[in-house]
């Protein structure tokens, strides 16, 4: 599939790391090292603006590498990248380790899946379909 990048920056365009990969690095579009303290989080610019088509949206995930070394993961995770949104992708990083963490310009932040996604009509009902799980919530299902 084919969508429409601009990027504003001087890093490479997001790109899947190995052939079966399903997300895509972003970088960090900042002019120098970037600190973050314990518990902080900021927005770091990409300079990546995208045109997804109807029926699609971009997720903006967690890397894990960046979170195992580093402790700094996406606050919002998944972040959704709706079909009409135009300005630039910034991605909300927080580091969730004791110590303080450093980005620098051009590091890869997060990764992008691009997904189909579904829109629904509601229907409204008195009663759903029961099932035997039923209304059982938090670790209702157990252990098998």
């Amino acid at each position: 599939m084919k969508i429409k990048i601009i990027n504003r920056s001087p890093y490479p365009s997001p790109a899947y790391a190995t052939p079966l990969s399903a997300g895509m690095d972003i970088r960090a579009h900042v002019l120098e090292s970037l600190t973050l303290q314990p518990l902080e989080r900021v927005l770091v610019p990409t300079g990546l603006y995208v045109e997804l088509p109807a029926g699609y949206e971009a997720q903006i995930r967690p890397r894990s590498g960046l979170a195992s070394r580093k402790g700094i993961t996406v606050l919002n995770s998944p972040g959704t990248i709706d079909a009409d949104y135009r300005g630039e992708i910034c991605v909300l990083l927080v580091n969730t380790s004791k110590e303080s963490a450093v980005i620098e310009p051009g590091e890869r932040i997060a990764q992008m899946v691009v997904a189909a996604h579904s829109k629904v009509d509601w229907e409204e009902v008195e009663e759903l379909t029961p099932t035997k799980r039923g209304a059982g919530g938090f670790g209702s299902t157990g252990e098998q």
